[in-house]
């Protein structure tokens, strides 16, 4: 092991890999430095251990670059490597914080260069860095969130087909169930295909069917793994119509087990939507991509009805064969809820089922905003959480009902069609009605809730001028309510409650929703660097400044209110999907899909030049990229300049934010900046209209995506 200098070329590339590790995404691109001082960067040699099982925790490391391994010693000398550590990723963390032995050894297999944390330089963050606990819990929520018990390894070059021989070497129950494929055996190495990250309990079941065997894990695509399962046989159970079948005994009433085998695939795979449509393969939706099952065949007319007919309560086949649609929740045993809609289009029956998972996730696991914990701790008042379809509203709702439920006693009556998250009774008694099975309406349910002694209600959907003008009066009545609406910001979120009445009614409506809405949450989901979505948030609090607003008509002035109110937890969406490209969570294309203000979003990249504040008593900003060709570049702005002056004021009399403000509006601004000791003056110049960026990667968009902020 040797220790190596941090020095200034290095700096960059140091900072760019720290923020991207899970451990610290929650902190804020100028506290990097920070914490990059008290760490000690360290090159360690092929087959040199950076941690070893069994040894005490007195340290944690950030692998930078390299190759290292994950190694766990069975007993009598007997180590199985069960991955590699993807970059960058912290290693260590958790035994350090638990106090215990490392659990596993990580050994370089290439030159490794990384950052090695002590636990008392680690102690010291909490109080030179604000905020660092709670920017550390959060991403060490989403790390072991992320983990599960779950060890990654990268992805390694496309291997060839396994021979059949080979394949059966494990059970095909096996193969499907934990999507592991045997593909190659050299001498005694077998090595094997995994989907999904390993874990040490899959790893263990396969060395115990074949101990004799040395397991060699690596990386294969679940397009792969289908293509060898379709040449293998296919799915079993699913065998396309016309095929001779065996016969077979009786299914049970309500379940349908060839469905079943479909839905825990899409568990296993993380789609969000299974999509069945009669003339066409089975298609799921991951990522927001919509995908083919390429290894099942095309589904007949009547195929998807004879599937989900076994699932369908005696209600549901009449609606269906009266109205030609209907809705229906069905619950995979032991994995998952899907909220089901079955409807017939020119070529037959089609269904579409959207994943609900089973396990309700954590304010901390799902990265939300502390503004809307707070928002479950109001005795009353009307919470709306709004975005488009497919946004995650269900999910963030879930969340709060969960956190009551579990910090509260309190009565809780949800209102759903159809019941999507199911949650168990903890602090809170809990009451779940679904429309059409446990009542005709969401308006004659809301009566109903009134006699029901509830403290807090959920309904799922307000959907017409009834259900909203209840929900007004049960929260004006001393109850906390939970909505949802179908819009794509907060403001045009309240428009849209007012706008559902008459225009002689809206003036009254007006006057009850500014006495009783405390807060909107509006939501859109966007795709991840890497892979997976994550939910981009506007948040209005409802002040008493906003209330007027809304009282007296006048909503178009309520984002420059949740512009300067950022200490009352309000953000606007663009001010949100401008720290995910900052902290280089999503691309600028994606970014620039979802923003309603799309020149907004451009106009605060347009600088090219991103500035740092090592610490908040720190008076001066520091340059720490400047992209070519930007209007930075052209200024004469360079890497590790120290602005000292902005317009003739001293940089001490702004904060980060009112920088980064000020020097992208248009005109001349005058930039003092201390380079190498001395004072040098410079001049920015921006001027003229931002164009739009084409479609495409050619586009300005993707050139843009390259620009700091």
């Amino acid at each position: 092991m040797e220790t190596l200098s941090l020095s200034k070329d290095r700096e960059p590339k140091v900072f760019a890999s720290v923020g991207q590790c899970a451990l610290f995404r929650a902190l804020k691109p100028e506290q990097i430095p920070q914490l990059v001082k008290v760490a000690e960067l360290q090159r360690f040699d092929p087959g040199e251990a950076i941690v070893r099982q069994g040894e005490a925790s007195d340290s944690f490391y950030v692998v930078l670059d390299g190759s290292a391994a994950v190694t766990v010693n069975r007993g009598q000398g007997e180590a199985v490597q069960i991955g590699e550590i993807p970059l960058p990723s912290s290693v260590g963390e958790v035994s350090l914080l638990l106090n215990e032995p490392r659990t596993a050894s990580v050994t370089a297999k290439t030159p490794v260069t990384a950052l090695k944390f002590s636990g008392k330089a680690f102690e010291a963050m909490f109080q030179k860095i604000p905020q660092f606990g709670a920017a550390l819990s959060s991403g060490l929520a989403h790390r072991l969130h992320q983990l599960s018990g779950k060890i990654e390894i990268p992805e390694m070059p496309q291997s060839a087909a396994p021979a059949p021989e080979i394949l059966d070497l494990l059970p095909m129950e096996m193969v499907q169930r934990h999507r592991v494929l045997p593909l190659r055996l050299d001498d005694n190495v077998l090595t094997l295909g995994i989907v999904d990250a390993p874990t040490t309990q899959v790893i263990k079941a396969v060395h115990d069917l074949l101990p004799a065997l040395e397991l060699k894990p690596i990386q294969v695509t679940a397009e792969f793994f289908n293509d060898v399962l379709s040449r293998h046989g296919g799915v079993k159970g699913f065998e396309a119509k016309g095929k001779a079948a065996a016969a077979k005994a009786p299914e049970a009433p309500g379940r349908s087990p060839r469905l079943e085998k479909l839905l825990e695939r899409v568990v296993a795979e993380g789609a969000s939507d299974l999509h069945l449509s009669a003339g066409h393969k089975p298609h799921w939706r991951i990522d927001g991509d919509m995908r083919a099952m390429d290894d099942l065949a095309v589904l007949g007319p009547s195929e998807v009805l004879d599937l989900l007919e076994p699932v369908m309560e005696a209600r549901h086949k009449q609606q269906f064969a009266e109205d030609n649609d209907t809705d229906l929740a069905y619950a995979l045993p032991g994995s998952a809820r899907f909220r089901v809609n079955v409807f017939r289009d020119r070529f037959g029956v089609s269904a579409v089922l959207r994943q609900i998972p089973s396990k309700i996730m954590t304010f901390e696991q799902l990265s939300l905003p502390l503004v809307i914990k707070s928002f479950c701790e109001l005795p009353k008042g009307l919470i709306l959480v709004t975005g488009p379809t497919g946004s995650g509203k269900s999910t963030t709702l879930a969340a709060m009902i969960d956190y009551i439920n579990r910090t509260k006693k309190a009565h809780i009556v949800t209102l759903e069609d159809p019941i999507e998250f199911v949650h168990a009774s903890q602090g809170c008694l809990i009451n779940q009605r679904e429309v059409g099975g446990h009542t005709k309406s969401f308006g004659r349910a809301l009566r109903a809730t009134l006699r029901e002694d509830p403290d807090i209600v959920l309904v799922g959907e307000m959907r017409d001028p009834e259900t909203i003008m209840l929900a007004l009066e049960t929260a004006n009545t001393g109850h906390l309510v939970f909505g949802t609406l179908h819009t794509n910001n907060a403001v045009s979120a309240v428009d849209r409650v007012i706008d559902n009445f008459p225009a002689d009614q809206q003036s009254q409506v007006r006057s009850v929703l500014s006495d009783v809405l405390k807060g909107v949450v509006a939501q859109t989901l966007v795709k991840k660097k890497g892979g997976g979505r994550m939910a981009a948030l506007e948040v209005l609090v409802v002040t008493v400044a906003v209330a007027n607003l809304i009282r007296e008509s006048k909503t178009v002035q309520l984002p420059g209110i949740m512009q300067t109110s950022k200490a009352l937890g309000m953000s606007l969406l663009n001010d949100e999907l401008m720290r995910m490209i900052e902290t280089h969570k999503v691309e600028m294309d994606e970014a620039l899909a979802a923003a309603p203000d799309k020149e907004d979003l451009l106009r605060r990249f347009r600088t090219g030049v991103t500035l740092a504040q090592d610490s908040l008593a720190d008076e001066t900003f520091r340059v720490v990229r400047v992209a070519p060709s930007s209007p930075g570049a052209q200024a004469g702005l360079s890497h590790g300049d120290v602005l000292i002056e902005l317009d003739g004021r001293p940089a001490k009399e702004f904060t980060l934010e009112e920088v980064r403000q000020q020097i992208r509006i248009d005109g001349k601004r005058n930039l003092t900046v201390v380079r190498e000791g001395k004072r040098v003056k410079l001049v920015m110049e921006l001027a003229g209209r931002l164009d739009m960026p084409a479609a495409g990667p050619a586009g300005a968009a993707s050139r843009v995506a390259r620009r700091p902020s």
